[in-house]
């Protein structure tokens, strides 16, 4: 299927802005192997379930998510900017049902043009993300207005031990050895702070059972951007 290229900026594309070759390899791995035995298909499924059009998928990692677009989605353009992943991401595209469009870029400038999209989903990727505020400012200029943000997201405890816990290891070991997660991130308030519209959303552990990791706490659901106002 040919590439439409109708979406993109014309500015100049960084093709290696992130670069964590050792995590990509773990993070192949360990994510395939959370999908099948963890139940993160699950929330993939719920998280994309009655989308249709067109959608930015932030952050796309291996492509873990494409297998569960539904058939409404007419094209999904895929931001990764590790090359590693990405060149999985790319091949993943190609078994999809949905065409795909895999693309190099950062959460923080996507190369794609101002409200091109019905929807955008972002997967386990926004605790990586530099610049959050910067970030969900560019999803929200790429969405359409009244369009969704999807987002599945590690977050801030609830708990104080373990908000307590996610700070500290923030600060020091966590980011260096999971590709730049910050897990003590307030999801929620960010995306309000975006000037979005939440929707329905709900609070989940992972694992569901066991012992509870800094990055256990997370947030699946659905905001808007606001409808033009005349």
């Amino acid at each position: 299927m040919p590439r439409s290229v109708t979406h993109l900026r014309s500015t100049k594309i960084p093709r290696d802005a992130v670069h964590h070759p050792v995590f990509a390899r773990f993070y192949a791995r360990m994510s395939v192997t959370a999908d099948l035995k963890g139940g993160i298909a699950a929330h993939r499924e719920e998280l994309l379930s009655g989308l249709s059009g067109r959608v930015i998928e932030i952050g796309a990692g291996n492509g873990l998510n494409f297998a569960h677009y539904p058939g409404a989605v007419s094209e999904v353009v895929a931001i990764e900017p590790e090359r590693s992943l990405r060149q999985l991401a790319a091949g993943a595209g190609l078994r999809a049902e949905v065409p795909v469009d895999v693309v190099p870029g950062t959460a923080e400038a996507l190369p794609v043009k101002s409200e091109a999209f019905d929807a955008a989903v972002a997967s386990l990727v926004l605790c990586t993300v530099r610049d959050l505020p910067r970030a969900l400012g560019e999803i929200k200029r790429v969405l359409r207005p009244g369009g969704e943000l999807r987002f599945f997201e590690h977050t801030l405890a609830s708990g104080r031990a373990l908000a307590t816990a996610q700070r500290a290891v923030d600060r020091t070991v966590w980011p260096l050895l999971f590709g730049g997660c910050h897990t003590a991130r307030d999801t929620l308030a960010a995306i309000r702070a975006a000037g979005f519209e939440l929707g329905t959303y709900r609070r989940l552990r992972i694992p569901e059972r066991g012992v509870q990791l800094p990055s256990s706490p997370c947030v699946l659901g659905v905001a808007r951007r606001p409808m033009a106002v005349d």
